[in-house]
């Protein structure tokens, strides 16, 4: 990684034949900001007026991943993220460029996850001119502005390169989400005499002790404790498994927090708040400890968490204590009042948390109140009700009434999990076999193998966002399950698998259209129509773009997809697997 400062180097950039650091302008501000922050790979397609910002990207050993399409940017960033923990960042040109990563910046806006998209925009002056200039456009930020956490056009190459800074501080420090930051072309071409910005973390206000030690006093009373936790407790895992081990609590999480605790550890309930006996027990917990979710609908399918009543507020006739946590003070009321509510990173609280019970686990203890070694019995619940694995395995034990565990979603995803090895990614859609497949049926030990977008549910996502899983993290197995209809939002993205020799499988369960839909025609009584699709040979395709292509019928799924997901991830190339049903 080059360093920068206010001097001027003479450096030629690799495979360019120019010389990046003689073109010190706006463009060389942005690039080593971004380089500063640990940014090693970028997405996005190069046009017209970005290709100041393409300009230094090698000189920085920044990587270049040019999908098929914006959105494919967009989603390929987020999968990025997903695996390896850095922020998506996607480089636009102006114009179409721009308004074509639209949806997948409401998509992780809707997921709470980082992404910087940096652009290009009219030169300084010609604001809302309508002069017709190429790409023009009224007012990209002000647009983009309304849809995501912020929007700023900068005016100078220093102020461009604190804008990269002041982001990447943001996702560091509060509830992270889509910023996208315009550069007037003026700007972006233009010199360039300040220094990178040096990258700071942000400080978030102190975690409240008043608010630990009420959470801890409500802990050491529970008998019957249980934990939800949402994608805002990600990066949290080995802290919230610890506190639920040192309560003897159940651990139900969000699809967006699934796997934060194994999914085979005794005290998992897996990513299943939308069940009925999930949602049962935490109407029944005495205390209820929710961490990082807003415990949105999409994930709950109309059901409640918690005491409530049928109309959405606390049961006044339960006791019940609830204790949320939440990063945004904005998200600790949603959908459930809370008791006590700290705002702060799950981490933090946890720990904090945990050191405060352990105090006075410690203090009991010299008092002659307990024995010599852990928390007082009182404070795990065991005492006077089932352990939390005992409570696990009888809700566990009711889930057949629940979900077809036998649904072809759930069936592909065991078998895909079979094949590829249970430490396999696997990216999902807005399909049938994701909502009620994968999300359900895959056995995740760790936070990072389903990638999905359940609260926008758009449907595209799940080519590109295998591509940057993939990327990522090259050693780790990666699959995609999704249905016909998703995969015809995204599937030039099976190319840009192609092209960067990328050993994916992508698994295309094909209904021929789009079978919810229709099935809610019906239920509306009215008669199907425009939900059938033609099917396309979906093996050829994927032969087609440099990849290999298999086709298996619904009856062979058994015998014949582990044996073909694992070859497929032996492969250099993806492969197309097309599992035809109802044919």
């Amino acid at each position: 990684m080059a360093e920068e400062t206010t001097e001027h180097h003479a450096q030629t950039v690799p495979g360019t034949g120019s010389n990046g650091a003689n073109f010190r302008n706006g463009g060389r501000a942005v690039i080593a900001t971004l380089a500063a922050h640990g940014v090693d790979t970028i997405f996005g397609i190069p046009g017209t007026h970005n290709l100041e910002f393409y300009r230094h990207l090698s000189e920085f050993g920044i990587r270049a991943v040019t999908p098929r399409h914006e959105q494919g940017a967009g989603y390929g960033a987020d999968g990025y993220f997903l695996v390896s923990g850095k922020p998506g960042v996607i480089i636009t040109t102006s114009g179409p460029g721009l308004t074509n990563v639209i949806t997948a910046a409401a998509t992780a806006y809707a997921e709470s996850r980082p992404m910087l998209i940096l652009s290009p925009g009219v030169p300084t002056g010609l604001e809302r001119a309508d002069v017709g200039m190429l790409h023009e456009t009224k007012d990209s930020s002000g647009a983009l502005n309304r849809l995501l956490v912020s929007s700023q056009r900068t005016r100078t190459a220093e102020g461009a390169a604190q804008a990269v800074a002041e982001a990447f501080a943001m996702f560091s420090s509060s509830r992270p989400g889509p910023v996208h930051i315009e550069v007037p072309l003026d700007v972006l071409e233009g010199a360039w005499n300040g220094s990178v910005p040096t990258p700071f973390s942000g400080r978030r206000p102190g975690l409240d002790p008043r608010v630990v030690s009420r959470a801890a006093e409500a802990v050491r009373a529970a008998k019957r404790p249980l934990i939800v936790a949402g994608g805002g407790a990600r990066r949290a895992s080995g802290e919230v498994r610890a506190f639920a081990e040192l309560l003897d609590a159940p651990v139900a999480t969000t699809a967006n927090g699934k796997g934060i605790v194994s999914e085979t550890h005794r005290l998992s309930l897996g990513s299943n708040v939308r069940f009925p006996s999930v949602q049962a027990e935490s109407a029944a917990a005495d205390v209820l400890v929710v961490l990082g979710s807003e415990l949105a609908d999409s994930d709950l399918w109309g059901g409640l968490i918690g005491a409530q009543t049928a109309a959405g507020v606390r049961d006044s006739d339960s006791n019940q204590v609830v204790i949320r946590c939440d990063i945004d003070p904005d998200q600790l009321g949603k959908n459930l009042g809370g008791d006590i509510l700290a705002c702060a990173d799950a981490g933090e609280f946890l720990t904090a948390l945990m050191t405060e019970l352990d105090q006075g686990a410690a203090t009991a203890t010299s008092a002659g109140s307990v024995e010599a070694t852990g928390m007082p019995t009182s404070a795990t619940g065991t005492s006077s009700t089932r352990s939390g694995a005992d409570r696990v395995a009888a809700i566990r034990d009711s889930w057949g009434a629940d979900f077809d565990f036998d649904s072809i979603g759930a069936r592909v995803t065991r078998l895909v999990e079979q094949g590829a090895g249970p430490s396999v990614v696997i990216s999902g859609d807005s399909s049938q076999v994701t909502y009620d497949g994968s999300v359900h049926a895959l056995t995740a030990g760790t936070p990072d193998q389903l990638l999905y977008m359940p609260g926008f549910a758009t449907l595209g996502y799940g080519i590109p966002a295998a591509v940057g899983a993939k990327l990522a993290d090259d050693a780790r197995p990666v699959a995609c399950i999704l249905g016909d209809g998703a995969a015809m939002f995204s599937i030039q993205e099976l190319m840009t698998a192609s092209e960067l020799g990328l050993g994916i499988p992508f698994i295309i369960v094909d209904n021929g259209g789009y079978a919810e839909i229709e099935a809610q025609m019906v239920d509306r009584s009215m008669e199907p129509f425009a939900v059938k699709l033609a099917r396309p040979d979906f093996a050829a395709l994927g032969q087609s773009m440099g990849g290999a292509g298999v086709t298996i019928a619904e009856s062979d799924i058994d015998e014949m997809l582990p044996p073909a997901v694992a070859e497929a991830l032996e492969k250099d190339i993806p492969t197309t697997i097309h599992i035809t049903v109802g044919c």
